[in-house]
């Protein structure tokens, strides 16, 4: 029988503001989910590189303003090779040394990934070049489920590998709604030789419609018992106490395996979230100071 689980550590992902009202947004989120002391938070990229400024500048007003490790996204999309290292000095010069570091996507309609001509050709020659500098925590992305590019069965595990050769410290997973594809992703990078850390992502699912969209879009699984549940609490106005006990029981099973570190996906939306870290146990600290 097993013993008492401990409550995991968290992180939380979040997007910057592309305008006045989705900064009040991230504003409530941060106040919200900083309570519960995560480990970090991370601040994304747009695709094609969209939201490079808005990143810098929210990524730099959370370190400054709101008393938090952050780690700010850097992807290889339509920058060159100088340019590119050019913004994480900048985050360093900011104090920020904390990097997810990604390939990218390209912008909708550009017919899928294509490197600079004087760019990254892909996340590896990004992670390397980012550990030569010598300052940088390094974290990655990795695909429990098949990345829609990959070339072959066990290409993600391969590649996943080959970023901790280069010098990432932590994995972040794409997210999943089965544990099995986390907890079998685990043992085949074990039986490949990957001993980094392995955090599993997971996204609270404020719309089903559109998580399931989102799903499609980067070859996650959809359970269709899960698709059934979601359907029949929909006509009951229970969509959200159902998204709070998928994540919560999605939690529980890994943690009964051994997992203690949650990365949530909170598309700046904090409440299902928050719940659900409360319901795995941690207990919010006082309240964060005001962000200027």
């Amino acid at each position: 029988m097993k013993g008492p689980l401990m409550t995991p550590d968290v992180s939380f992902e979040f997007f910057p503001p592309k305008n006045l009202e989705a900064a009040f947004k991230l504003h409530e989120a941060v106040q919200s989910l900083a309570p519960l002391a995560p480990r970090f938070v991370s601040v994304t990229y747009g695709a094609g590189g969209t939201t490079r400024a808005l990143t810098r500048e929210a990524a730099e007003t959370l370190h400054k303003t709101a008393g938090l490790r952050v780690a700010a996204h850097l992807t290889c999309v339509d920058a060159t090779r100088e340019e590119t290292l050019e913004i994480a000095r900048g985050y360093a010069k900011a104090g920020i040394t904390d990097i997810v570091a990604l390939r990218g996507d390209a912008p909708k309609g550009a017919g899928g990934f294509r490197a600079h001509p004087e760019g990254f050709a892909d996340s590896v020659e990004l992670i390397a070049a980012l550990k030569a500098e010598g300052n940088f925590n390094i974290r990655v992305g990795a695909y429990p489920e098949p990345h829609p590019d990959a070339a072959y069965a066990g290409a993600d595990i391969d590649h996943l590998k080959r970023k901790f050769e280069a010098g990432a410290d932590e994995a972040i997973t794409q997210f999943f709604f089965d544990p099995i594809h986390f907890l079998r992703f685990r043992d085949a990078c074990a039986k490949a030789g990957i001993d980094g850390m392995i955090t599993p992502g997971i996204m609270p699912i404020e719309n089903w419609n559109g998580a399931k969209r989102f799903a499609q879009s980067c070859g996650a699984s959809v359970p269709s018992e899960l698709d059934d549940a979601f359907s029949k609490a929909a006509r009951d106005g229970r969509e959200e106490l159902l998204a709070t006990a998928q994540a919560t029981e999605l939690c529980d099973i890994l943690m009964q395996e051994g997992v203690s570190r949650f990365h949530f996906y909170t598309l700046n939306r904090p409440s299902l979230t928050r719940d659900i870290c409360v319901a795995l146990g941690l207990e919010p600290r006082a309240a964060l100071r005001n962000v200027a």
